[in-house]
């Protein structure tokens, strides 16, 4: 990409989208493209098409989705499928007639089976049954990376694909019933300070292994492989590092500056032992991350502080 190429973010307002958006601006790129949910609605061919024609964006980062927590998918299935394939095909229908030089489509560590060796290799995908609760949404995702590659494969484009670890950073969503693990424990550990409770409870043992990758470090190695990876094959994106949910909760409790105890209801579920990436192909690249997890949480800390408590 030249400084000046016209680059469109779709889904900038998102926690992805517009860490990607400050990416390419600390880099030097001028000619970002966006538009708002309310400007245009990507699951409208019509809307979308009109988009492409009128703004002829050269590359494209296709960051906007339907997403929400397992509540939300498991209870809204048939809009999570219908809304993210919707997207899919029509960002990605007009990004050819339109002739976009290079599209990524970022996807989401729930494509791959549910009972997957760790750490998970890109070749894992389709080798299993998927977790039954974001299965919908996982199957979307699934199709567009497909969709990139049967283009590829058809007309020669350069669609490529990522598949992120778990984000967490500037943006993130503070919903308690929505929210990921990092904002949830944030919003816990900060609420039991103020009110000097003397415990925290949290859900499982603590002892399911997770990877956290820091959302600008996850930005700046998307704008990295749009540059310079060209394979069919999608690419996982994360830090490398795993840490216990019991070590987490201890880091965001330090973080936080809370006191009191850290109690695991052990009654409640844990989810999958071990969620971690390989991410051998895209280290070989030369990409690395740059934010280390300490680092990473007061910075979200910090965000919540002055965004989402201050705002209130």
């Amino acid at each position: 990409m030249d400084k000046g190429s016209k680059i469109y973010v779709a889904g900038h307002t998102g926690m992805v989208g517009s860490a990607i958006v400050r990416s390419l601006v600390r880099q030097g790129y001028t000619n970002i493209v966006s538009a708002t949910h309310k400007e245009l609605d990507l699951t409208n061919q019509a809307q979308t098409e009109a988009f492409f024609e009128r703004e002829k964006p050269e590359y494209v980062f296709l960051a906007a989705a339907k997403v929400g927590g397992i509540h939300a998918n498991d209870t809204y299935p048939a809009d999570f499928i219908m809304e993210n394939m919707a997207i899919q095909c029509n960002v990605l229908r007009s990004a050819f007639k339109n002739h976009v030089r290079k599209l990524m489509l970022l996807g989401s560590s729930c494509i791959y089976p549910k009972k997957c060796p760790q750490p998970i290799k890109e070749e894992y995908l389709l080798t299993g049954e998927l977790e039954p609760t974001n299965e919908a949404y996982a199957l979307a995702k699934i199709s567009g990376i497909k969709m990139c590659q049967s283009y590829n494969k058809q007309y020669g484009t350069k669609y490529i694909s990522v598949m992120p670890a778990s984000l967490y950073g500037v943006n993130d969503r503070f919903d308690i019933e929505n929210s990921h693990v990092i904002p949830s424990m944030i919003i816990k550990f900060h609420k039991a300070k103020v009110n000097n409770s003397p415990v925290v409870e949290l859900w499982g043992t603590g002892t399911p292994l997770r990877e956290f990758l820091y959302v600008d470090d996850m930005a700046d190695a998307c704008v990295y492989l749009m540059n310079n990876y060209e394979g069919n094959e999608f690419i996982n994106i994360g830090s490398g590092q795993e840490i216990s949910i019991r070590e987490l909760a201890e880091k965001i409790k330090k973080v936080v500056g809370y006191e009191g105890k850290i109690v695991f209801d052990s009654s409640k579920p844990d989810g999958t032992p071990r969620r971690v990436l390989d991410n051998t192909k895209i280290f070989k690249t030369g990409w690395k991350p740059k934010v280390s997890l300490d680092e990473g949480l007061e910075r979200e800390y910090k965000y919540y502080l002055d965004n989402i408590v201050g705002s209130h």
